[in-house]
């Protein structure tokens, strides 16, 4: 799709080029407030943006989240180009000979459709463009107007830039069948040359042909002996390195949680590893993604003092809407909101959850009070967060499927000096309306993030909560 391709691409096309099958890119208002660069990602085409959409853009401007940061930045944007000529007659936007044109959205719509919506009369200015024979594409989020767009003849697209395939996305470790000999050495020489793996590390096509593995910094490799079925080792591909280093996981509990499973061994290898400041987890309900990041951060914060603060933060609402929708004060609606966080510390600071080195008579929740008062343990929405900059303190952001990827980039952005940032989330269970498996921004992180020597992933598969949860992942 043109859509996919970015302002890097134009690069590779030399200025001047002649215009073939221009094409016109009518983008709606969701697109603007999700990337307020998507006008400067078509090259040589001509972006229109019906006038409906800077008046619907308009009220976002006085929003202290990032949709308003979004909307003063595209009208800023526009501003600027308004010195190249008037708007409504198209403007340069490159040297590739894409313009950008503000349509009156003064034609009718030959339907039943109601021109008093403001979806309409943005459909009506594609649906103009398209019955004067011009190459017309809508660009949507909603997926409504995307259906409306279709019902109506017109060529229609979602806004794939930022976009991956959710399908292929990271995992953060490969299964690996090697001999033997090479486990033993692993764990006996503490180390393991990558390139003698090389011959075992393959990929099968869809053709029968084979491709060898590509393993990037930080990644796992679980390994399986060829001639012993029950003989299996684990290994983390050093950062900066191409050795791989064997991996047994902690032998005492984290703050009172153990790994159940080869997933959870490797999201606490990255968690405790103080030179991965930045570690995303991917799972299901239940996997224990969430648990095991405030596990590790309690561990951090309050057994090895590593980390000052432990800072537990979670998006209030989709693009970052406050908490004045709650009933109750702040702190009444900040306790209904992160109930699963507390949930989860409650358990990690019961006699239950966590071995307790001394007697104490007090009840889970004293201990969490207590904690919050003396100010070691911060739970607060993303809303809060924006602007800050957070030194020496262990973050651990939940439900990241639901931000964009600039929200994404904002948070990770405010990490300061000697600070570990954890994202965890489920990339099928997104309550954004404008976001998919595939555009929100804990997908995005995850493969554009991969192979670089900061940042560890891992996908955690096997629901590990309750043998009651399990079934219910597997069969229903």
């Amino acid at each position: 799709m043109t859509t996919n391709q970015t302002p890097a691409d134009s690069k590779n096309k030399p200025a001047g080029s002649p215009a073939k099958g221009r094409k016109h890119f009518v983008l709606d208002t969701n697109v603007l407030l999700h990337n307020p660069n998507a006008i400067h990602i078509f090259q040589e085409h001509e972006v229109v943006i019906p006038l409906s959409v800077i008046e619907e853009i308009d009220p976002f401007k006085k929003n202290t989240d990032d949709t308003g940061r979004n909307a003063r930045q595209v009208i800023r944007q526009i501003d600027q180009l308004r010195k190249a000529g008037r708007l409504f007659e198209g403007v340069p936007l490159n040297d590739q000979g894409g313009t950008l044109r503000i349509d009156r959205c003064e034609q009718d719509m030959p339907f039943t459709l109601d021109l008093g919506l403001v979806d309409n009369k943005i459909l009506a200015v594609a649906h103009a463009l398209m019955s004067q024979g011009e190459q017309t594409v809508f660009i949507s989020m909603d997926i409504n107007a995307r259906v409306k767009a279709d019902a109506l003849g017109i060529t229609v697209e979602d806004f794939e830039a930022d976009k991956v395939d959710p399908d292929w996305l990271f995992t953060g470790y490969a299964n690996v069948d090697v001999p033997g000999a090479l486990i033993d050495e692993l764990y006996k020489e503490r180390q393991l040359p990558l390139e003698k793996i090389a011959p075992y590390a393959v990929m099968q096509r869809e053709d029968e042909t084979t491709v060898p593995l590509e393993f990037s910094c930080n990644q796992f490799v679980v390994f399986n002996a060829v001639d012993e079925e029950s003989h299996t080792g684990l290994g983390r591909l050093l950062a900066d390195t191409d050795h791989i280093i064997p991996i047994a996981g902690p032998r005492r509990p984290v703050f009172g949680v153990m790994a159940r499973s080869v997933g959870q061994t490797m999201a606490l290898d990255l968690l405790l590893d103080d030179e991965v400041p930045l570690v995303s987890l991917v799972g299901s309900a239940g996997t224990g993604k969430t648990l095991l990041a405030l596990a590790a951060g309690m561990h951090k914060v309050y057994r090895d003092e590593r980390y000052d603060k432990l800072l537990v933060a979670r998006p209030i609402m989709p693009l970052g809407r406050d908490i004045g929708y709650l009933p109750g004060d702040k702190d009444e609606k900040l306790s209904m909101w992160m109930q699963p966080i507390f949930d989860n510390l409650t358990y990690l600071l019961s006699t239950r959850g966590s071995h307790m080195e001394q007697a104490d008579s007090r009840t889970p929740e004293q201990r969490l009070d207590q904690l919050i008062d003396e100010g070691q343990l911060i739970l607060e929405p993303l809303t809060y967060i924006r602007g800050r900059s957070i030194p020496h303190q262990f973050m651990v952001v939940d439900e990241v499927q639901n931000l964009s990827p600039h929200e994404v980039k904002t948070i990770i952005s405010r990490a300061g000096e000697g600070t570990k940032v954890v994202l965890t989330g489920d990339v099928h269970q997104i309550d954004n309306p404008y976001l998919d498996a595939s555009s929100n921004g804990l997908s995005y992180l995850v493969e554009r993030m991969k192979g670089h020597s900061l940042h560890g992933h891992v996908t955690l598969e096997k629901t590990e909560r309750s043998s009651l949860a399990s079934l219910a992942a597997e069969v229903l």
